[in-house]
């Protein structure tokens, strides 16, 4: 390893053991976080549910689950599941935009007069 090569590493080595100044784009990368995490929780979890509720509908339907769980004919009990599971996911995504867009409401200015800030500079 070549004296530059050294030079490099110890220098990359020494930024990690250095302390961070906070600037005005972690500001606004830590706004966007704020704006954009709930909307997205919010998102993944019932369209984790919805599939959830959705593939419990098809195993009541296509096996014999139902047969176990003492229901006689399982085939409407499982379209009902089957179809509330449907309607929780396409409410998903108007249900994310609405509360990605009520954040971007509450946080907009701060994150346009920043960004400005940080443009113009």
């Amino acid at each position: 390893m070549n004296k530059n090569d050294q030079k490099f590493l110890a220098q990359k080595i020494r930024t990690q053991y250095m302390e961070k100044q906070p600037s005005e784009l972690d500001a606004l990368k830590a706004l966007d976080t704020k704006v954009k995490r709930p909307a997205n929780v919010l998102a993944y979890t019932l369209g984790s549910l919805s599939a959830i509720v959705m593939g419990a509908g098809m195993s009541l339907v296509m096996t014999d689950i139902g047969v176990t769980l003492g229901i006689a004919s399982a085939m409407v009990p499982g379209v009902a599941v089957g179809v509330l599971g449907l309607l929780l996911a396409l409410f998903n995504y108007p249900l994310y935009k609405h509360v990605l867009d009520k954040r971007k409401a509450k946080y907009g200015e701060e994150i346009l007069a920043l960004s400005e800030k940080i443009v113009n500079d």
